[in-house]
């Protein structure tokens, strides 16, 4: 098996492994009672900030049990339009919730930002790539292949996208890209050794697993669209309560301290 096969094989495995009607949607427990429970869709760059938030959820409200699934930002709106059961949506592109109001999919005027992310350029510890060099390192001939998120549904991607064209290497790099399902799957090929470097999200190389296992350097903000993140309550009745009590948590100074921890800008005001 080709290396680009293997890795087309991984992504075809994780895509299933982020379905939420699968293991990859991981569930805080609580009560049966469905009004007491909040599913959350959220961007691959929140899974381990949403697992730290949802922790502190859980020892604070109880009683009502919260249950993520994480993906792409573009998958998620094609599920959610589709009629996934999810009850609010976290997206690393605002763009994505206010198309779900205006599809009557989402409260509207609901969407709310809740953080500005950041894309790093993350290699393994024992990597010879010259991170502090910038993207120009791509483009060396020691270079084999680039993950990124898949910019056709990933904010990620598109940011990593953007920051190649700024820095005047992206036709160098191009051929040697790798695309993930989302920006999760970019970092687990570079942590696995079938890439050799990555764009991936800030709050993924800035959480315990990935720092400990490589290196990395940020990418000026100002080489890529903003990546504006918002989220929105989908549906209504006492689960849309639920979600928006979640949501406020998220949002309140708890959640502000948890998502600046992983690099998140908090938004404008």
């Amino acid at each position: 098996m080709t290396r680009r096969a293997a890795l087309a094989l991984a992504a075809a495995l994780l895509v299933a492994a982020c379905s939420p009607s699968s293991a990859g949607q991981r569930s805080a427990g609580g009560p049966g009672d469905p009004a007491s429970r909040v599913r959350v869709a959220a961007a691959a760059d929140l899974r381990y900030a949403m697992d730290e938030l949802i922790a502190r959820w859980t020892s604070t409200e109880p009683g009502i049990a919260v249950e993520p699934a994480y993906g792409s930002s573009g998958t998620f709106v094609a599920q959610i339009s589709a009629g996934a059961p999810f009850d609010v949506f976290f997206s690393a592109d605002a763009e994505y919730p206010r198309e779900l109001e205006r599809a009557g999919l989402a409260e509207p005027g609901s969407t709310r930002l809740y953080a500005i992310g950041r894309i790093v350029l993350w290699v393994a510890a024992a990597s010879a790539i010259d991170v502090e060099s910038g993207l120009a390192a791509l483009a060396d001939d020691a270079v084999d292949t680039v993950a990124i998120a898949n910019p056709e549904h990933a904010p990620y991607g598109r940011a990593a996208v953007a920051a190649l064209r700024s820095a005047g290497v992206y036709n160098a790099v191009a051929p040697k890209l790798v695309l993930g399902e989302n920006v999760s799957q970019a970092a687990q090929f570079v942590e696995s050794g079938n890439a050799d470097a990555g764009l991936i999200a800030l709050s993924l190389a800035a959480a315990p697993g990935l720092r400990d296992a490589g290196r990395y350097a940020v990418v000026p903000i100002d080489s890529y669209p903003s990546l504006e993140q918002g989220a929105v309550v989908l549906g209504s009745g006492a689960r849309a309560d639920a979600a928006r009590t979640f949501l406020d948590f998220v949002l309140g100074p708890d959640g502000r301290t948890v998502l600046d921890r992983y690099g998140f800008l908090p938004p404008p005001p």
